[in-house]
């Protein structure tokens, strides 16, 4: 009798109870509340500021471009090209960063069409969700570069985890020119741009071939972020330091290898340059009388000076009391305690999934550190290079906000992250010490963010006590619920004339183009929701 061979032998029946079912990525629902994470830290930090009055710009733009574009979006990217002349003239050269301006007005438009919601609540809406992109482009680009591997392919890195904390803490609103405050969806979203653009050049570090697709992508995306706006350009230098930062101090590659998977980088120079050269030269030359737009003054001679001043604008106790134009000490108190309450849970998530993240080493927390610099350092020198900032430098306002506000507190996080990443390094500590450091570095974050939040109260509340502020609260609660008896037209036309008396005094006779703009912007607002000109005494 011979022995049955393999072949003839029944494999055994497994039942589907038999089979343990491993889930094939554990780390999703960690990943989750990082994602979570990141959309509730800023949403509750720029709470405070979610009825806060528009000013400058958006006190006309929401209105006009918002109703314009929102019955004609085909027009949106033929004025955007139609305009590059005009605003030449000016010193700058952004058609693409104004068809994302303009759509985002329009956006804002939208929703007080829709909901019924004030503009200026509309416009802190739409703020509040770029500054969530920005938030969640940081943890991109923090990941990219710590990746040994694939990214994202595996659990995340216990600084994705800690970020979100550190950059909600940075939404402050530090004077009536921050970003926080003032164009906060375009600056927001062109810093997330920026991030997201250096992320990608660091994920293609170490390959060897790039592929046709991504390479045009590259030539494109540079030739776009040419003309997006001058924040935007910074994205070029910062992408080459950020895929050296990641091929030799995170993967050890050497130089050759270095210089191979650098194609990206030097593709995304390749349409950069083209569009970027013939558009400064032009500038300088219609430029070189002074003519121009001040905001967009280069003034390298006095940028050494400022340069310490922006490279500490991020900081938030600074921050902090320019939110208040005042000592700071007044903003702890009971709104501290609020935040404080809301913001808890997030920690006792974050405690309960801290097995399971992925802790840095030193020399990844070190490559952090290189890129918080490589993201701080060239904000700040923009920052620094405009005269008028040369200037608030020089008088001691430190803590100003300014148009490198999104960038640089971007920066600053991943800088933090950074030290705390080194200090409390797996590597060098047991267990139990790499725990209670790293959550006495969270805690530290949390108040931060809470005292943020106060400072963002403290700002909408001494901003709304102004009459001008007061103004404009009020049009735009008219405009969203537009009564169309006698009495609401008499309390817009009350409104009307105040807006004049707010004018300096030389402005207020006549018609002049200010009271002009506020017409043109309001009526088209009006006529779009109810089909009436805001005030029956003011020009149709």
């Amino acid at each position: 009798m011979t022995a049955p061979t393999a072949s003839e032998v029944p494999a055994p029946t497994l039942t589907a109870a038999a089979v343990p079912v491993q889930p094939r990525r554990p780390w999703q629902p960690v990943w989750r509340a990082i994602v979570l994470r990141s959309a509730l830290v800023p949403v509750i930090v720029l709470s405070p500021l979610v009825a806060l009055p528009p000013g400058a710009d958006h006190r006309f733009n929401v209105y006009a471009n918002g109703a314009r574009y929102l019955a004609r979006p085909w027009e949106l990217f033929g004025e955007a090209v139609h305009s590059v002349p005009q605003y030449l003239n000016l010193g700058n050269f952004r058609p693409l960063g104004r068809m994302v301006e303009w759509a985002l007005d329009t956006v804002t438009f939208a929703i007080t069409d829709l909901l019924g919601l004030p503009a200026n609540v509309s416009l802190r809406l739409v703020a509040m969700v770029s500054a969530i992109l920005l938030t969640l482009a940081t943890v991109v680009l923090a990941e990219s570069v710590l990746s040994r591997g694939r990214t994202f392919a595996g659990p995340p890195s216990l600084v994705s985890a800690v970020l979100p904390f550190a950059v909600g803490g940075s939404f402050v609103a530090a004077g009536r020119t921050s970003t926080t405050v003032l164009f906060g969806g375009l600056y927001f979203l062109t810093a997330a741009l920026v991030l997201l653009a250096a992320a990608a050049a660091a994920c293609v570090v170490g390959r060897h071939r790039l592929g046709p697709r991504l390479g045009a992508l590259a030539v494109v995306t540079g030739a776009a972020l040419a003309a997006f706006n001058e924040m935007a350009w910074l994205a070029l230098p910062l992408a080459a330091l950020v895929a050296l930062v990641r091929a030799r101090a995170v993967l050890g590659l050497s130089w050759r290898q270095t210089v191979g998977g650098a194609r990206f980088t030097g593709l995304l120079w390749a349409g950069f340059l083209p569009v970027a050269i013939p558009v400064r030269v032009i500038i300088a030359g219609r430029c070189a009388g002074g003519t121009c737009y001040s905001g967009s003054d280069v003034a390298p001679a006095g940028m050494l000076g400022a340069l310490p001043n922006r490279l500490t604008s991020w900081v938030p106790p600074l921050m902090w009391q320019r939110a208040g134009e005042g000592p700071y000490g007044h903003t702890l108190g009971p709104a501290v305690l609020v935040a404080l309450v809301v913001l808890l849970p997030l920690v006792v998530r974050f405690r309960r999934d801290l097995p399971r993240y992925d802790s840095p080493d030193r020399r990844q927390a070190g490559a952090l550190a290189a890129t918080g610099i490589a993201v701080l350092l060239p904000a700040a020198t923009m920052g620094a290079l405009n005269e008028q900032l040369q200037r608030l430098a020089a008088a001691g306002w430190w803590g100003l906000g300014w148009r490198d506000s999104a960038l640089a507190g971007a920066g600053g996080a991943l800088l933090t992250v950074a030290v705390l990443a080194w200090v409390f390094a797996r590597s060098h500590h047991s267990g139990r010490a790499h725990r209670r450091g790293t959550l006495a570095g969270v805690l530290l974050l949390v108040v931060i963010a809470a005292i943020s939040t106060s400072a963002n109260r403290d700002h909408r509340a001494g901003v709304a006590a102004e009459r001008p502020a007061y103004v404009h609260d009020r049009v735009a609660q008219e405009i969203a619920d537009f009564d169309r008896s006698a009495a609401g037209d008499g309390r817009r036309c009350t409104l009307r004339e105040q807006f004049r008396a707010s004018l300096p005094r030389d402005r207020r006779p006549g018609y002049q183009p200010e009271m002009r703009r506020f017409d043109q912007a309001v009526n088209a607002a009006s006529y779009r929701l109810a089909h009436r000109p805001f005030c029956t005494r003011g020009p149709a």
